[in-house]
């Protein structure tokens, strides 16, 4: 869809040229202004209404290239392209199709909906799963540390990536899709999302799911964090590290209020904790490797 479009809007730059031609200098001045500023979503909804008029004079005066323009007038705004998958699509089964997606720099933006497991299917165990927690396939508690996507995104470094949870940080959750949006090439942005699987324990169940986003990036669970390619254009650090320091004495609390970490202390205690405690020991990691990105110098390079 998305390079369908990109393709219908190159129809509508060679058609606009083709109309300037013979056409009053103000239809030529809206025209350049439009090719010149197709990517800039504010950019051309500020131009498309006066460029909709000229078209619809020049097809009245008998302008053939303004006349099938008029069919095409619904790209003359930017469109907002969007692909939603879950972590099974995105992390496992379908990385293929988003690595292929994000390398070929198109202006896409992703949207992955990190459950952890297999939703649509049961729950089956997926490389987003984190270590320490039980899922189909993975009956005893997940054995291997989750899967950074976030910053295997990274590496292409004309990428931009982000980490939200909406619960914790509603306004990190808006500027990181604001920034998604804004930035001309590919976009991934990675949310985590509490699901039916996890067996929220809290009053309520789902319907604290946002309450639980929040526990879950207190505790170090999750981190949120932005990559920024715009910024190191400017030859700024382009990483920000968005989460606090978390309370790592709750992460312990935060794994035994959700069902698929509390079977696995109850059908293998003596294993679970030491899993818990590696699971915790695997977060800290991954934090202290984003404080160490997020403190790089980029100022030389």
């Amino acid at each position: 869809m998305a390079l369908g479009n990109k393709k219908m809007k190159e129809r509508v730059a060679k058609l606009l040229n083709e109309a300037s031609e013979n056409a009053p200098e103000e239809f030529k001045a809206l025209a350049a202004e439009w090719i010149a500023n197709k990517e800039d979503a504010d950019k051309t909804k500020e131009i498309a209404p006066k460029l909709r008029e000229a078209i619809a004079a020049g097809a009245a005066n008998g302008c053939e290239f303004c006349k099938e323009l008029k069919t095409l007038d619904h790209y003359l705004v930017k469109r907002s392209q969007w692909i939603i998958g879950g972590d099974g699509a995105s992390y496992d089964i379908g990385y293929g199709g988003l690595d292929h997606v994000i390398a070929s720099g198109e202006d896409v933006n992703i949207l992955v909906l990190d459950t952890e497991v297999y939703s649509n299917t049961g729950g089956q165990a997926s490389k987003a799963t984190p270590l320490g927690a039980i899922a189909q396939f993975a009956a005893q508690g997940k054995r291997i540390r989750k899967k950074d996507l976030g910053m295997i995104a990274t590496t292409y470094g004309y990428v931009y990536v982000a980490q939200i949870a909406m619960g914790a940080d509603h306004a990190q959750t808006l500027k990181a899709i604001r920034e998604a949006e804004a930035w001309h090439g590919p976009s991934i942005v990675i949310a985590y999302a509490p699901c039916i699987n996890h067996g929220l324990k809290a009053k309520g169940g789902m319907g604290k799911s946002q309450a639980e986003e929040k526990k879950a990036v207190e505790c170090g669970y999750w981190h949120l964090w932005r990559y920024n390619p715009a910024l190191a254009e400017e030859g700024k650090n382009p990483f920000s590290l968005d989460s606090k320091e978390p309370n790592w004495e709750n992460f312990h609390d935060f794994l035994l209020g959700e069902v698929r970490y509390l079977s696995v202390k109850k059908a293998y205690p003596n294993e679970a904790e030491e899993l818990f405690a590696e699971a915790q020991k695997m977060a800290q990691i991954r934090y202290k490797s984003y404080i160490r990105k997020a403190a790089e110098d980029w100022s030389n390079e």
